[in-house]
Parts: C-alpha cells; structure tokens; sequence
C-alpha cells in the first residue's frame, strides 16, 4: 500500500493524472452541455368571434397525412414502426380536422383519402417525427385555383403531464401544434378577398365538372404555366349538364362523409392503445436519452483515463508504469460501463417494438354500411374511394346519354 501510495503522489506522476482528470472534466462537461432542452408553450385555438357569411365559407379536405417511410429509414432506434406510422397517417388527419372545426371559420371540414384538386383547401402533411415526446410534421396548404397558402414545419414537445394517469389533461398530447396549424389557415384566410373567396369556390365546382366532362366545362378555365387556374366564363345556371354535376357532386359529399364516420371510428378504436404507447413511449424516450448520455459520459472518461494511463507510463521507471495499469484498468471499466448502458437501452427499444406489432393488431379497418351495400373498408380507403369515383361517373353517363367523361 506504502508503495503504491508512494507511486501515486510522485510529482511526474501526479501532474499526468491531474492532466487527465482536467481531460475527463472537460470532456464530461461538453457531454452534459450537449444535451437539448426545449420547452412549448401552449397554443391555443383561434375562435371566429362572429358568423362568417355562407358566401366566404371554403370547404376543406385534409388528406389522411404521409407516414414519411419513404424519406425516414425504418429504425427502431429513431422509434419508426411501419405500421404505427399507417395508423398515425390517418389519426393526425382526424385530429387536425377537429381543430379546424372547432375554430368555426369553416365550411365543411372533411378528412379525404388522396388529394383531390376540386376542393376548395387542401391541406396535406408528412410525419417527420413521432416517438410521444415530440410530433414534427411538414404541412401544406393549397387551394383549388393552385395558389400554395404555405408550406411549414411544425414541432411540439408533450409536457410532462400529457400522461399523467392521475391528472389526465383534455385534449391530444399536442393539442397545442394542430391548433397553430389552424390559426395559420385562418390568418391566411382572413386575408382573402370576398371576390377571391366567391372565384375560388367557383373553380373548384368547375374543376369537378371537367374531371366528369372535359368536353363540356374545360372552356370555362384556363390554366397559367405557374399552374394557376383563372375562370374565363361560367355556364348558365340552368344548364342541363351543369345541373347533373351538381347532382353527382352531393352524391359524392355524401360517401365523404360517409368516410367520415369511418375515420372517427377508427380514431376512436385505436385511442386507447396508441395513448397507452404514447405514455410509454414518452417514458421509453426520455430513459433511453438519460441512459446514453451516461453511456456517453462513461466511455468519455474511460477513454480520457486510458489516455491518461498511456501518457504516465511514458514517465518513464515502474512507478511509472504501475500508476498506467491502474489508470489503464479503471478506464477499461468505465468504457464497458458504457457500452453495457447502450445494451439496456436497446432492450427499452425493443420493448418499444413489442408494442408497436401489438398495436397493428388493435387497429383494424371497420366495415361501414352504405345506402345501398355494405362496404368493407379492408387494406386502403383509397380502392374504395376510386371504385366510387367510377360509379359516379357511370351513373353521369347514363344520366347524359353516354355522354364522353373521364375522372
């Protein structure tokens, strides 16, 4: 004990360990200040304080949002589960319709399966990030004449007690973000012109009329090379053809919002399971980021204690050398630390992913009962969509006389 005592407080030796302890505070100290803290205030909706008039209500259809697969690597430790992100797509979508209807500065607001250019706003989005802390989405917004409103990017952290079993907050987790998308549509909206309100509404009717009879309506628009629709002319109101486009188009209202209680059905089957993985998921999170800022502050300081080890037994004599063996060795130690902190992380992802394939099962597609059949909405709501695309269309031809229509 003497000897080693003896060893560790000789000078030389005592200046290398006080330079690698120097290098092990730094480096533990750089860790620490890397980590992100980020805070969200809550947002809160944006009322209509008065009646908007009929003639400036805009419809809206929110396409049932990108899973963003495509442009994100399927991994589980960035928590991207192929299925969850299918049943987010439409859930995100019934969630910001609900925002939207509730600022009452809209006419119909209605969830669609694909983007459809006879809407008068649209609006579309991508999943950038979902793991139950943080929501990231890209959201565009578009309206039937081709003008693009915006394009942003929209994050929001959940706090803390948007899990909290025994104080469960009212609302989503990230009420706050689908309610700044809203007051964006409507600031937006506010700005428009009674006269660009009444042509935007315009178009999107003959839009819809072309998609059944280009023939007859394509002359009532004209398109620039930016890809903006102008109105040239309009029909007469009693126009028989114009007439029976109306018709279609209240029949296909009518299937939209058959659709509609399809996805509230379907949002409220799978609540309960995705908000008990969004409550894990948030622990799982915020446990895997403290365990690998541990690991990385372990394996920093056993690296740092090695080096230092090395550089003291270059001191030279076997004062030296024993000083680097104990130096060497405590650094190994922390190093495995480390990596065994990274393990117990992967097991947390794993369980992760155990809650994922569960979840696939807990959301399957229901069967919705039209007037006239019973439909099955298995696989994608937009195979079924497009078969009643072409149904309208043949019931337009037979009421036209075999009229020549194309959707």
């Amino acid at each position: 004990m003497q000897s080693l005592n003896a060893t560790l407080f000789h000078p030389g030796i005592a200046r290398f360990l006080g330079r690698s302890l120097a290098l092990v505070a730094g480096l533990v100290l750089f860790g620490c200040t890397s980590t992100e803290v980020r805070t969200t205030a809550y947002t809160p909706l944006t009322v209509e304080d008065s009646a908007i008039p009929e003639g400036r209500l805009l419809d809206v259809g929110i396409v049932q949002f990108d899973p963003g697969l495509e442009t994100t690597e399927v991994s589980e430790e960035d928590l991207v589960f192929p299925e969850l992100r299918q049943a987010e797509s439409r859930y995100i979508a019934v969630t910001l319709s609900e925002s939207l209807q509730s600022s009452q500065g809209w006419g119909a607001v209605r969830v669609v399966p694909s983007a459809r250019s006879n809407i008068d706003v649209t609006v579309t989005g991508r999943i950038l990030q979902s793991d139950g802390e943080t929501l990231t989405l890209e959201v565009t917004v578009v309206d039937s004449r081709g003008q693009r409103w915006f394009t942003r990017e929209y994050s929001e952290k959940a706090s803390h007690y948007a899990y909290d079993r025994k104080h469960p907050t009212e609302g989503d987790a990230f009420q706050g973000l689908y309610n700044r998308i809203a007051n964006d549509m409507m600031v937006y909206r506010q700005q428009l012109s009674d006269q660009y309100v009444a042509e935007l509404r315009t178009i999107s009717e003959m839009k819809f009329a072309r998609s059944f009879s280009p023939d007859a309506f394509s002359r009532y628009l004209t398109q620039s090379e930016d890809g903006i629709y102008q109105l040239k002319a309009l029909p007469a109101e009693d126009d028989p053809m114009l007439q029976r486009v109306r018709r279609i188009r209240e029949r296909d209202y009518l299937f939209v919002d058959t659709l509609q209680g399809y996805y509230g059905t379907f949002v409220k089957s799978m609540e309960a399971p995705y908000q008990e993985w969004r409550a894990l998921s948030f622990e799982e999170v915020q446990q895997m980021r403290e365990l690998k800022r541990k690991a990385r502050n372990h394996t920093i300081m056993g690296a740092a204690a090695i080096v230092g080890g090395i550089a003291a037994a270059g001191a030279g004599g076997g004062a030296a050398r024993q000083a680097a063996n104990v130096a060497v060795a405590g650094g190994g130690y922390l190093v495995k630390s480390g990596f065994d902190r990274r393990s117990e992380a992967k097991m947390h992802i794993e369980a992760l992913q155990e809650l994922g394939d569960s979840m696939e099962a807990e959301v399957e597609p229901q069967i919705v009962e039209l007037e006239d059949r019973t439909v099955t909405l298995s696989g994608t709501v937009e195979n079924q969509y497009r078969q009643w695309r072409e149904l309208l269309k043949e019931i337009y031809e037979a009421e036209t006389g075999g009229l020549d229509g194309s959707i």
